[in-house]
């Protein structure tokens, strides 16, 4: 066997290697609603307390049938922490703060939810439907954490799209931007572990 040979095969198994080993330092998870699928790129090595806080979520079946609570066109949709009778379920230990970590909240990106206390985040997340600059992290003061960006769309975003357009108005404690038609997750599962 040739030198090149013996060289092309031997790049083509590295190629082949590195490739499944890219793939496993990023998970992807499968967001099945009632609008359509939804499949996120998660990001371990930049938010890496968010995504296993994320995945103990996935792997407990926690956001079965959960909803999308709260759609603001333009801006985002969030959901992971409300039954469709709009119970509030209860959650995980908050996480520390991972904002500060080079992703922004650019559209497609997912994020998590939080509180005026930046270490806050539990199991509510949100996609954003524009780059909201504004969300950002800037500095580490209460106006400057912004929000930890965990991950991003890798397909579907048209059903986010969809679920961005729904017409929204009171439900359950919200007084307002919560799907008339309610945005179901039926299930959220690892599809490349």
């Amino acid at each position: 066997m040739s030198k090149n040979i013996c060289r092309f095969l031997l790049f083509s198994v590295l190629a082949v290697f590195n490739t499944s080993l890219l793939a496993n330092d990023n998970p992807q998870a499968l967001i099945k609603t009632n609008r359509g699928d939804i499949t996120i790129e998660l990001y371990p090595n930049k938010a890496p307390k968010t995504v296993e806080n994320f995945i103990r979520y996935i792997n407990e079946s926690y956001y079965n049938k959960t909803i999308f609570h709260r759609v603001i066109s333009g801006f985002m949709i969030q959901g992971g922490g409300y039954t469709k009778n709009y119970s509030k379920k209860s959650t995980n230990p908050a996480i520390a703060i991972e904002s500060n970590n080079g992703l922004t909240n650019s559209k497609g990106s997912i994020a998590m939810a939080r509180t005026q206390n930046p270490h806050s985040a539990t199991s509510q997340f949100f996609i954003n439907l524009s780059n909201n600059d504004f969300l950002n992290y800037k500095s580490m003061s209460l106006r400057g954490w912004g929000y930890t960006v965990f991950g991003r769309v890798i397909k579907g975003m048209l059903t986010v799209e969809d679920i961005g357009k729904q017409r929204t108005g009171s439900g359950g404690p919200f007084m307002k931007d919560a799907p008339r038609k309610q945005v179901i997750i039926q299930s959220i599962t690892l599809i490349n572990q």
